[in-house]
C-alpha cells in the first residue's frame, strides 16, 4: 500500500485538480434530480402505470447505491482516477440509452446506467487525500462532499427550464454533454493516485452487498405501492436481514474484504456513518416539499402559484449556499475540528426547519428556508469525509467514504419514502387527484427536525479529533513557504528497505504499528528502497518491513516530532530504534 498524500512519490495536485473534481461530483449529481419536475407527466411520457414510471427514479438510486462501495473498493486496489473516468464513462451512455427512447424498458435500464455513477463523490474525495497537501485539503473535501447537494439543487432549476420550453429528452442529451466534459477535463488535468490497496477485489462480497442492498432499499422506496405491511415488503425485508448477516460473516472472514467491518465498527466511523444517514434524511426533505408547494395552484389556499421554473429558481439558492459554505467549514474544521462544525451544521438545519414550520405563505420564505437549510447541511456534509478520512488508513478512503457516501444515499432513501407516505396518507382528494395539504408538509418538516435531533445525538458521541496544528512559516519566497509546508506534512519516519546485501528493495510493504499493535499507517517502498511514512501522533511504534523472497523485519521507534531517518534491513532481527 502506498498510503498517505505525504507519499513524496504520489503526484501533487495542480490548481484545477479541486474544481475539476467538484464538477464531476455536481455532474454525477444532477442524476439524482434530472426528471423531478416531469415526475408527475411519467406515466404518460412513457406510456405506462404510475406505479411503473417510479422505477425510472428508483432505479438510479438502487444502482447508486450498490455501486459507490464497489467503485470506491475497485478505486482503492486500481487506481481512484481509472474508476472516476469509468464512473462517468457508464453514466453518458445511459444517459444517451435515456435520450433515444420513450419506452419503460430502455429508459430504466439508462437511468439504472446513469445511476452508477454515484461512486464517482467517494473516489474524488480519495483523490484529493492522496494528491492534495494539508492546508488544501479541508475545504477541497468539503466542496466534493457538498457536490452531491450542489448538483441535486442546481439541477431543479435547470432542468425545470429545459422540461419547460423543450422536448424532456434533451435533459439526457445535457447529461451526456456534461458528463463527458467532466471525463475529458479529468483526463487533461487530474494525474492518476499511486496510493494502492493490497489484495484482490471481493467479488463474493460486492454481490452479497448488492443482493442485502437491493432487498433493503426496494420495498423502502415501493413500500407505498405495495402496502408496509404486504407479504411482498415484509419479506423483501427479512431478506435483506439475512442477506446482510450473512455478508457481515464473510466479510469478517475474508483477508482483503470490499468493507472492512472492523474498521467500520470504530466508534468515530460508526456513529459518522449513522449521522450520514439522518443528513440525508433532512436534505432529502426539503426537495420533496418545497417545490411542491411553490407549483400548486393559490386556489387550494396554501399554494403558492409559481411556475415550474420560478420554483426551481426558489430552490437553487439550497445548492448555492452549500457551494458557497465550502471554504467557511475549511476555517471553521480548522479552529474547532470537524466533529463542532458537523454539530453546528446540524443545529442550522434544525434552526432552518422550525422556522419553515411558520415560513410557508409566502414565495420569499421559501427562499430563506433554502438557505438557512443549505448552509447547514453543507457545513454537515463537508464535516463527513474529514471524519472518515481522519479515522481510517489512507489506502481504505476510497472505500470508506463510499460506504460514507451509501450511508446518505439510504437516508434519502429513506426520507422519499416516509415523506411519500405523509403527504399520500394527509392528501385531499379534488377532482379525483390527490393534492398535498398544508398539514402534510409541516409533518414532513417536523419528521425532518426529529431527524436532524438524532444525528446531534449521534454526532455527541463520535471521538473529539483535534484541528491539526497550523505549520508556522517564516519563509520570504513562495518557494521557501511550500517547502516548509512539505517539511511540515513529511514529519514522522523515513529511510529506505535494504536487502543483506545492503541494495536496495523495491516494493517493500513498509506498515507502522501504534503501542496498542494497531496498524497507523503502511506505504510501498520506491524502486531506489526509499519510503516515508507520517505518523499521527508523537509516540512509540513498530516499523515492520516485509517484501517477497526476504524474511520480515521490524524495528521499534519513537518518534518526538521531529523528520526522523530510519533504515530498514530484510537480513536483520528486531532492533531498537531511538528518534528523539
Amino acid at each position: 500500500m502506498t498510503p498517505t498524500p505525504t507519499d513524496q512519490h504520489t503526484p501533487r495536485a495542480g490548481g484545477a485538480v479541486v474544481p475539476v473534481l467538484a464538477f464531476a461530483g455536481i455532474v454525477v449529481a444532477v442524476m439524482q434530480t434530472l426528471l423531478v419536475p416531469v415526475i408527475k407527466d411519467l406515466p404518460q411520457l412513457l406510456a405506462t402505470s404510475p406505479s411503473n414510471a417510479t422505477w425510472v427514479l428508483t432505479s438510479t438510486l438502487l444502482s447508486g447505491a450498490v455501486a459507490t462501495p464497489i467503485m470506491g473498493r475497485l478505486g482503492d486496489l486500481y487506481g481512484k482516477r481509472r474508476m472516476l473516468i469509468t464512473s462517468l464513462a457508464v453514466m453518458v451512455a445511459g444517459a444517451l440509452v435515456s435520450a433515444v427512447t420513450s419506452a419503460l424498458l430502455p429508459m430504466i435500464v439508462g437511468r439504472t446506467l446513469q445511476g452508477f455513477a454515484m461512486g464517482a463523490i467517494p473516489l474524488g474525495i480519495g483523490l484529493m487525500r492522496d494528491m492534495l497537501p494539508r492546508e488544501r485539503l479541508g475545504s477541497a473535501m468539503a466542496m466534493m462532499s457538498s457536490s452531491i447537494g450542489v448538483g441535486g439543487g442546481l439541477a431543479l432549476p435547470a432542468a425545470a427550464l429545459v422540461a419547460q420550453h423543450t422536448n424532456w429528452h434533451a435533459l439526457f442529451y445535457g447529461a451526456a454533454g456534461l458528463g463527458a466534459l467532466a471525463i475529458a477535463l479529468t483526463l487533461l488535468v487530474v494525474p492518476e493516485s499511486r496510493v494502492r490497496a493490497e489484495g484482490s477485489f471481493d467479488l463474493p462480497g460486492a454481490l452479497g452487498l448488492s443482493a442485502g442492498l437491493v432487498l433493503f432499499l426496494l420495498p423502502i422506496t415501493k413500500g407505498s405501492d405495495w402496502g408496509w405491511t404486504s407479504g411482498t415488503t415484509l419479506g423483501m425485508f427479512a431478506a435483506a436481514a439475512v442477506a446482510l448477516v450473512l455478508w457481515g460473516v464473510l466479510e469478517l472472514r475474508v483477508q482483503a474484504p470490499l468493507v472492512d467491518l472492523r474498521t467500520t465498527a470504530r466508534p468515530a466511523v460508526l456513529f459518522t456513518n449513522l449521522a450520514s444517514i439522518m443528513v440525508g434524511v433532512s436534505f432529502y426533505v426539503v426537495s420533496l416539499v418545497l417545490p411542491q408547494l411553490l407549483q400548486l395552484p393559490k386556489s387550494t389556499g396554501y399554494g403558492l402559484g409559481q411556475s415550474m421554473v420560478v420554483a426551481g429558481l426558489l430552490v437553487a439558492p439550497l445548492g448555492l449556499t452549500m457551494m458557497f459554505t465550502a471554504p467557511v467549514y475549511a476555517r471553521l474544521s480548522a479552529n474547532y475540528g470537524p466533529k463542532v462544525t458537523l454539530i453546528l451544521g446540524l443545529l442550522i438545519i434544525a434552526i432552518g426547519y422550525g422556522a419553515g414550520l411558520g415560513l410557508m405563505s409566502a414565495p420569499w420564505q421559501g427562499l430563506v428556508i433554502c438557505v438557512l437549510l443549505g448552509a447547514g447541511i453543507g457545513l454537515a456534509y463537508s464535516s463527513l469525509p474529514a471524519l472518515i478520512v481522519g479515522a481510517v488508513p489512507a489506502s481504505e478512503t476510497g472505500a470508506a467514504n463510499g460506504l460514507n457516501t451509501l450511508m446518505r444515499s439510504i437516508g434519502t432513501s429513506v426520507s422519499s419514502a416516509v415523506i411519500g407516505m405523509v403527504l399520500a396518507a394527509t392528501a385531499n382528494t379534488v377532482g379525483g387527484v390527490e393534492i398535498p395539504t398544508m398539514h402534510g408538509f409541516r409533518v414532513s418538516f417536523v419528521i425532518a427536525t426529529a431527524a436532524v435531533a438524532v444525528g446531534l445525538l449521534l454526532a455527541l458521541f463520535l471521538p473529539n479529533q483535534r484541528p491539526a496544528a497550523r505549520p508556522q512559516l517564516r519563509a520570504s519566497s513562495e518557494e521557501d513557504v511550500s517547502l516548509e509546508c512539505a517539511e511540515e506534512v513529511l514529519r514522522g519516519f523515513r529511510g529506505r528497505v535494504l536487502d543483506a546485501g545492503g541494495t536496495p528493495v523495491a516494493r517493500a510493504k513498509v506498515t507502522l504499528i501504534d503501542r496498542r499493535g494497531r496498524q497507523a499507517g503502511a506505504t510501498l517502498s520506491a524502486e531506489d528502497g526509499s519510503y516515508t511514512l507520517a505518523v499521527p501522533a508523537q509516540g512509540a511504534y513498530v516499523l515492520a518491513a516485509r517484501a517477497t523472497g526476504h524474511g520480515p523485519h521490524a524495528s521499534s521507534a519513537t518518534h518526538a516530532g521531529d523528520d526522523r531517518a530510519v533504515d530498514l534491513d530484510l537480513a536483520l532481527p528486531v532492533e531498537a530504534v531511538s528518534a528523539h
